[in-house]
């Protein structure tokens, strides 16, 4: 199911977003991550690699939550393991953060190894 072009656009122009993920048993994980837009589609990345509670919820269970400018979307997250796209991804956060060393961290190991795109839950 592809977004509304108009949350998309608002989503992939937020400097920073929050990923909510629950999971069974557990209290909902909410952390503020970064996300991109590359044709259209949303990926996300986690900053600690698998490490990541919110990544390794996401992962496992593929639901979740993005919230933005009050608003927040139900989403799917589906793990990206074509090799031709993680470089535009890497790109696509270079170009929206700039040149810095977290931005530079986002693109390689661990943080590059665990893209998800994000979709809106049908």
């Amino acid at each position: 199911m592809p977004w509304e072009a108009s949350i998309a656009a608002q989503l992939a122009e937020t400097r920073e977003v929050d990923v909510i993920v629950p999971a069974p048993g557990h209290p909902v994980v909410r952390a503020p991550i970064w996300i991109v837009a590359v044709d259209g589609d949303l990926y996300v990345r986690s900053w600690k690699g698998e490490a990541g509670r919110w990544y390794r919820r996401a992962h496992r269970y593929g639901i979740g939550s993005i919230a933005a400018a009050g608003t927040e979307q139900p989403v799917r997250f589906v793990p990206v393991a074509e090799p031709g796209l993680a470089p535009r991804i890497s790109q696509a956060y270079l170009d929206k953060y700039g040149d810095s060393s977290y931005s530079r961290a986002m693109t390689r190991p661990p943080a590059a190894d665990t893209t998800m795109r994000v979709e809106p839950a049908s």
